[in-house]
């Protein structure tokens, strides 16, 4: 009797152990997840190519997955369902496993100079009052791609300006952006927005997300510029930003 109950209670201790252990290894696998996570973001969701896909061709439901990456890899134009892209055309070719973004969909008739084509399911229109627009007339035309800075304003604190979007497609340029607000190019009026340094509206194709941010960057921002991009131009420079105590 005395036999049995001595296993029984080595079998109690032992289980109590691995219990502990399961425990401690939990907490330091949990732990290890959040200081990823600190670092590159939280998982979220990208659509990517489940196959090739040829430019032009019509985009279909099994064409698309979804895949989740920290955020800090997440492309900045990078669609998070396979919905806002089902039935768009393609811009450009996608290879198996490559992100999908809004800059690849609709961008063929662009090419071929027939200007911006329409907007598709997950994409809208936004005007934004940009500065330095006078210089763009020439180089950023209907159906180019432009990149999109948004410098934040001291009074507001750290300022700093940053690469907000990459590759955006431009529907419509122009001037006039800083008249029709009220005010020069410059001239001082807390709480007015980018459009104080405006001096063209911009009408660019986005996503939603990229809208309601932009429109953020619209009223609390001090300043948006355009950069545009020579034809053909599909480089990434990922996360930028500069502060003002860089300099």
């Amino acid at each position: 009797m005395s036999g049995g109950r001595a296993r029984r209670r080595r079998a109690l201790l032992l289980l109590s152990l691995a219990l502990a252990c399961g425990g401690l290894a939990a907490s330091e696998v949990g732990s290890r997840v959040r200081e990823v996570e600190a670092a590159v973001g939280a998982p979220v969701p990208v659509v990517v190519a489940a196959r090739d896909v040829s430019p032009g061709a019509e985009i279909k439901a099994g064409d698309l997955a979804v895949r989740e990456v920290p955020a800090r890899f997440a492309p900045p134009d990078g669609l998070a369902s396979p919905n806002a892209a089902v039935g768009a055309p393609l811009g450009t070719a996608l290879v198996k496993g490559s992100y999908l973004t809004v800059s690849s969909l609709g961008a063929g008739e662009s090419r071929r100079g027939r200007g911006p084509g329409p907007l598709h399911r997950g994409q809208r229109a936004l005007e934004v009052a940009v500065a330095g627009g006078e210089s763009l007339a020439g180089v950023a035309r209907p159906g180019s791609r432009v990149d999109v800075l948004v410098s934040t304003d001291p009074g507001e604190g750290p300022a700093r300006t940053q690469l907000a979007l990459e590759s955006v497609e431009l529907l419509d340029l122009s001037s006039g952006a800083g008249a029709q607000a009220g005010f020069a190019p410059g001239e001082d009026a807390a709480g007015e927005g980018a459009s104080v340094n405006a001096s063209s509206v911009a009408t660019l194709r986005v996503t939603v997300r990229q809208a309601v941010y932009l429109t953020a960057a619209q009223n609390y921002a001090r300043e948006v510029r355009l950069l545009p991009r020579p034809a053909g131009d599909r480089g990434r420079a990922g996360r930028t930003a500069v502060g003002a105590s860089e300099l």
